[in-house]
């Protein structure tokens, strides 16, 4: 059985060919620019060559691409856009044009000359693909696992933040498991854009699978068999864009919290995650601070296990709370690669046994 699982954040965009045919530490892995990074990049190379641009494609992940984008208009450039892939930095296109940017058709998009063309999407599977070829692996995949990020489309007038959080709340209060979090391509509910977006773009014959990134990472991080032996744990993903934290009690969610990383301190972060831990965080306390929110369905006595994963690890390095720096099967890198893994495990159960068996050797 062959797996290509890959989770895709602000910074970096983590791949893992899981191949059950062989040893989990033969597994090919890389650690590429997260597709955000690639677009940002490229549109700082048209401003830098006074281009204009085109974006055009589907709804993909924002943060760093966003900030080019607003760089390259500053700069008094021109930026064409269609409404599906103006619609990455905000859901209402008419706030993305009252930045200047030309709102154009997808016709007229063809028509357009001297611009610089962009393809806005999360997934570039035939990259992925080229790559793993150069160095003669095979590239036949039994299924896809891709994990994102999606805030949803906001309807008008309710933030992001507040949508988003929203999501994570109702997806918890209807099951408290994090394999909730998980999609198979036909079950994608209809607001999550970005994931939509995914699918609609995926072009393979093999089974594929949608990820909250959060989500991937703390079921990632149960792969640890350090913090598998603490049934009441606070399992934390420091994400380069987003920090998200779940308190649970065995495989029970009892509480959450998200907010930005670049906005957290290490003292202030140690705060929430008592006050979490604690049952006691108010959700308006992360929302004044920037954040998305927070809430628990019920408290538990006892101070919890801490786990903490992802690339802004280090932002708990030293910290009162004497965490526990998760690296399940050695790579914290690929957290959220396992944690798709078990995914699979869950919503393929004719896989469960030869996907538990390569993990358990690992």
């Amino acid at each position: 059985m062959r797996i290509l699982t890959n989770d895709i954040g602000a910074g970096t965009q983590d791949i893992l060919l899981f191949d059950s045919s062989q040893p989990l530490e033969n597994a090919i892995q890389l650690i590429m620019p997260s597709p955000t990074q690639i677009t940002a990049a490229r549109i700082h190379r048209a401003t830098a060559s006074q281009q204009s641009i085109l974006l055009q494609g589907v709804t993909m992940g924002g943060g760093p691409c966003q900030r080019a984008l607003k760089g390259h208009l500053d700069a008094g450039l021109a930026v064409y856009a269609t409404p599906e892939a103006a619609q990455t930095f905000n859901d209402d296109v008419a706030f993305v044009a009252s930045w200047g940017v030309n709102m154009v058709s997808e016709d007229e998009a063809k028509s357009l000359k001297d611009v610089v063309r962009i393809e806005t999407k999360d997934v570039d599977l035939a990259a992925i693909s080229g790559a793993l070829r150069s160095f003669d692996v095979d590239t036949h995949f039994d299924a896809v696992g891709i994990a994102v990020l999606d805030h949803g489309n906001a309807p008008p007038g309710v933030s992001d933040r507040v949508f988003r959080f929203q999501h994570l709340r109702r997806v918890v209060e209807k099951e408290k498991d994090l394999l909730a979090f998980a999609y198979l391509s036909e079950e994608v509910p209809p607001y999550l854009t970005r994931m939509k977006a995914v699918v609609k773009t995926y072009d393979l014959d093999a089974q594929l699978l949608l990820l909250d990134t959060g989500a991937a990472a703390a079921l990632g991080s149960l792969e640890d068999r350090e913090v598998a032996k603490h049934p009441h744990r606070l399992l934390v993903n420091l994400g380069n864009s987003h920090t998200l934290a779940f308190h649970m009690d065995g495989n029970s969610i009892l509480g959450l919290l998200e907010h930005h990383t670049g906005s957290l301190t290490r003292h202030r972060l140690e705060g929430y995650l008592e006050k979490l831990g604690r049952g006691v965080l108010e959700p308006d306390e992360i929302f004044n601070d920037g954040g998305h929110g927070s809430f628990f369905t019920r408290a538990k006595r006892g101070r919890p296990f801490i786990s903490v994963t992802g690339p802004r690890r280090l932002l708990m390095r030293g910290s009162r709370l004497g965490p526990y720096f998760a690296a399940p099967y050695g790579d914290m890198m690929l957290t959220g690669c396992f944690g798709l893994l078990r995914a699979f495990a869950h919503k393929m159960p004719d896989w469960r046994e030869e996907i538990d068996g390569t993990l358990r050797k690992g």
